[in-house]
């Protein structure tokens, strides 16, 4: 199974193969807690916000330095619940990734490598619906790390805030709307985003703020363009 958006019958069978394949005994852990039914109303799934901050956004060449994560569902996000980790990457910090995130090489240096608690984090999103703001981060850079540390693989389905954002925003009638002013088209990032729904504005780049930004904008998108009961399989990739 790929990174990629996936048939909607597809995540639990796959979650079920690998919980009895899997070697790791938290990542049989993580696949055996499986996922909803592809029909299952978002209104009853445990949702976890996820946020990491990197070294870079290649994956193949950069490495994880946070770990943000938030619990909620669509009528209550819980943050003291949440958990934050900094973390050793097994590669090395730049000057530019340290302005962007704020996390000091003597942050890592006393911070402990990805696999010290690796364990901890698969037990969190364990039974949760993963959410994030663009998936080309959390889950390539998650499935790596435990590719590197523990041999197999962490493939998951996740809600992308900023998908949802973009089919909203790039196909629907503010495009339209922005096109005939020859405007440009509206950025979907975080920050951004969560302007248009009227949203407090966070300071950037701390991984457990992020994803509490993510949870509250996603109730936001929920709100506005959907319905509680909307099953799952219609957002999750």
């Amino acid at each position: 199974m790929s990174n990629q958006r996936q048939d909607e019958s597809t995540w639990p069978a796959f979650f079920a193969d690998k919980a009895e394949r899997c070697q790791d005994p938290a990542l049989r852990a993580f696949y055996a807690a499986g996922v909803p039914a592809p029909q299952t109303p978002l209104r009853d799934v445990p949702l976890m916000a996820l946020d990491f901050e990197t070294t870079g956004m290649d994956v193949h060449h950069h490495a994880i330095v946070s770990i943000g994560l938030v619990p909620f569902d669509l009528t209550r996000i819980r943050p003291s619940a949440g958990r934050y980790w900094v973390v050793r990457p097994t590669r090395p910090l730049d000057e530019a990734s340290i302005r962007f995130h704020r996390i000091t090489h003597a942050e890592v240096a006393q911070a402990p490598d990805f696999d010290e608690v690796l364990d901890e984090v698969l037990a969190e999103l364990s039974g949760c619906l993963v959410v994030v703001h663009y998936r080309g981060i959390e889950r390539p850079f998650l499935d790596a790390a435990v590719q590197d540390r523990r041999g197999e693989r962490c493939l998951f389905p996740l809600i992308d805030t900023m998908s949802i954002e973009a089919r909203e925003v790039r196909q629907g009638g503010w495009n339209r709307l922005k096109g005939m002013w020859r405007g440009s088209r509206p950025s979907i990032r975080l920050s951004d985003t969560r302007t248009r729904y009227g949203l407090p504005v966070y300071s950037a780049h701390h991984a457990k703020l992020d994803a509490l930004a993510t949870a509250e904008l996603l109730q936001a998108q929920i709100a506005r363009h959907y319905s509680p009961d909307t099953p799952v399989s219609e957002l999750w990739e």
